[in-house]
């Protein structure tokens, strides 16, 4: 059964010194797993094509890892995507037939990104994009990144959605009063990411934006980013107060695909199953922030058809990402 996975993330040096600088203090200041991610991340070549034999895994779409290019002022995210996606495509180059590649966006100049995008899927066979959240509090239904969303929608390449920290406000108002370390983990992978997630998908929906662009899709992982478990219930909002064309369930049926992610739970992925359907399901492993040995073991195990299984292992990636 081949295997593609979909949220692997990467490194390069002028970004750890730039916004991922933290990821290279925490690596020098507690060593041990810190220093060991951030050795993967940055290894595009022989040591993480072993460690996916080893794993299972057949293929990996690649993307520049949290917190991306979003926090930066234009012209410096303009500078770092291109960077990024530079390297990027030199790695894909190298290894055609176990990377591909997610462009990084300058997302505060919307003009500057749908170009960046479109440039790397024509010249360097990217399959899409790949967004860490809001800009600076700003978030995608703002019609100024909507010249992105247009671009993606005409080249047909999906956007992924990735986490990324709340706004400052937010993590003082929700997630502060606790040691700092608490308040981190809390804002961020234990909760944060993943509520803002949610929140900003719902924000996409009830902006108008699939409305304004009906085959736009995009990816969230971690089975959904809690919104399967409120799918239905956010039906509560109906058509003649939101004044969208179709309910808000349906979007999510329709416009947005789901993978894995690290999250190697059955309960949850039979939810996201039940609610959306197994043509919506995708594998990825969040490496090298989870193991890819653990995902595909829980890929194998999954209840659900052979058949179901290839479709979510292979399958539904290759008819989304032109694989």
């Amino acid at each position: 059964m081949r295997t593609i996975t979909l949220e692997e993330h990467f490194a390069y040096p002028g970004f750890l010194e730039g916004p991922g600088r933290q990821l290279k203090e925490r690596a020098l200041r507690f060593g041990g797993a810190a220093a060991t991610i951030l050795e993967q991340l940055c290894d595009l070549g022989e040591r993480r094509i072993a460690e996916m034999d080893a794993a299972g895994i057949d293929f990996q779409v690649l993307s520049l890892t949290s917190p991306g290019t979003e926090q930066l002022e234009a012209a410096d995210g303009i500078t770092m995507a291109r960077e990024a996606n530079e390297f990027l495509a030199a790695a894909v180059k190298r290894n055609p037939t176990r990377f591909a590649g997610l462009a990084a966006l300058p997302t505060a100049s919307p003009d500057k990104a749908a170009e960046e995008l479109e440039q790397m899927v024509r010249e360097h066979g990217f399959k899409g994009a790949v967004i860490n959240g809001h800009n600076r509090g700003r978030y995608l239904d703002d019609k100024f990144f909507w010249p992105i969303l247009e671009r993606a929608e005409s080249l047909g390449t999906p956007i992924y959605l990735h986490p990324t920290q709340p706004p400052k406000p937010v993590i003082e108002a929700s997630y502060g009063g606790f040691s700092s370390m608490v308040t981190d983990m809390l804002a961020g992978p234990g909760w944060g990411w993943h509520i803002e997630t949610a929140v900003h998908v719902i924000r996409l929906i009830l902006g108008g934006v699939f409305d304004r662009y009906p085959k736009l899709q995009i990816v969230i992982g971690h089975l959904g980013e809690s919104l399967p478990f409120m799918l239905q219930r956010l039906d509560i909002m109906p058509m003649a107060v939101t004044k969208l064309n179709r309910p808000i369930s349906a979007y999510l049926r329709e416009n947005i695909h789901y993978t894995f992610s690290g999250f190697n739970f059955t309960a949850a992925f039979l939810d996201l199953l039940l609610e959306v359907g197994v043509e919506r399901i995708m594998f990825s492993a969040d490496y090298p922030y989870a193991s890819m040995t653990q995902a595909r073991g829980f890929l194998n195990q999954l209840p659900v058809s052979t058949t179901d299984k290839e479709r979510i292992a292979r399958s539904n990636a290759e008819r989304l990402f032109g694989l």
